[in-house]
């Protein structure tokens, strides 16, 4: 059986990595006992701000097992989304991960062939995926497979590439070589707290989601506050000041995902074109992209009150 399980955790970690993902670790299905009451707590202080959705099954969160029947092992996978561009510098921005085409659909086909590899190596194997659209714990599941720590920017780090990487899984039900967790290697620096532009980490390893750029101008379906003016740095979608300064994302390496590459629009656009955007040129800069979660009324409420703080 050892033998089996062996050649199996081999052989899926192989196919992974030629399917284009960046690494692939693996734990044992249970109870994340270490996550519930830091869940809990989180939950408990309205770090989640109107992300009611945070509070939805609490207990398959904490619990793969109530997700796929008979589940033995979360295999974890990361895919790198660093670009070889980025935007014009002195334009309004957006998150990187959000630069091609939405991540979920990408990655979700990904996983369904490597799904399909493992039922036709080995056999009836039930399983689902995930990515970033459930309640799975990813960042969790990915320290127990050994695949990164989490930060104190509440990211998952990796020494060797940072962190410009989505996070996803599989839940099936056959029992692999199960993976032992890193060490965390953030050490004193404090590089991502001191850079927050709305000190959103409240505490290291703690980030209030509530006061999080990202959350403001992609969660958010009201007015922005006030006393967020002149605090969000030119970003109209998304975050990525933590990353940004992370000394571990000087490894970062850029991705090889043609889905992922932006249209010239979004890395030539000045702030006048966004402040210009139309419906039509938002459809077309956007087409099949995450920044449609916002929608073109969500983004030109951000443009304008970025605008309206120069």
């Amino acid at each position: 059986m050892l033998n089996s399980k062996f050649t199996y955790t081999n052989s899926i970690k192989e196919k992974a990595l030629s399917l284009g993902f960046l690494s692939c670790g693996i734990s044992k299905a249970e109870f994340l006992e270490e996550e519930a009451p830091r869940l809990e707590k989180w939950l408990n202080e309205n770090r989640h701000g109107q992300m009611s959705y945070m509070e939805n099954h609490f207990d398959k969160r904490l619990d793969p097992r109530l997700l796929v029947d008979g589940a033995k092992s979360v295999i974890s996978l990361l895919f790198n989304y660093y670009p070889s561009e980025q935007q014009n510098p002195d334009s309004y921005k957006i998150s990187k991960y959000a630069y091609g085409e939405d991540y979920h659909f990408v990655i979700k086909e990904k996983l369904k062939k490597l799904l399909q590899f493992i039922k036709e190596e080995i056999g009836e194997v039930n399983g689902r995926v995930f990515v970033d659209s459930a309640p799975v714990l990813d960042k969790a599941w990915a320290v127990k497979s050994g695949l990164g720590w989490v930060g104190k920017n509440s990211n998952l780090i990796t020494q060797k590439v940072g962190s410009f990487y989505f996070i996803a899984e599989l839940i099936v039900d056959l029992e692999l070589e199960y993976d032992t967790p890193t060490t965390d290697h953030c050490g004193t620096c404090t590089a991502c707290i001191d850079a927050c532009p709305t000190e959103a980490i409240v505490a290291p390893y703690v980030v209030d989601g509530s006061k999080c750029i990202s959350y403001f101008t992609i969660e958010l379906k009201e007015n922005l506050p006030e006393e967020m003016k002149g605090k969000f740095n030119d970003w109209m979608f998304g975050c990525d000041v933590c990353q940004d300064v992370c000394p571990w994302n000087k490894f970062a390496t850029p991705h090889q995902e043609p889905l992922f590459y932006p249209k010239p629009e979004l890395l030539d656009f000045t702030k006048r074109d966004w402040e210009e955007l139309t419906q039509d040129t938002f459809a077309k800069v956007f087409k099949n992209s995450a920044v449609k979660r916002t929608k073109y009324e969500g983004l030109t409420r951000n443009i304008s009150f970025l605008n309206k703080t120069k």
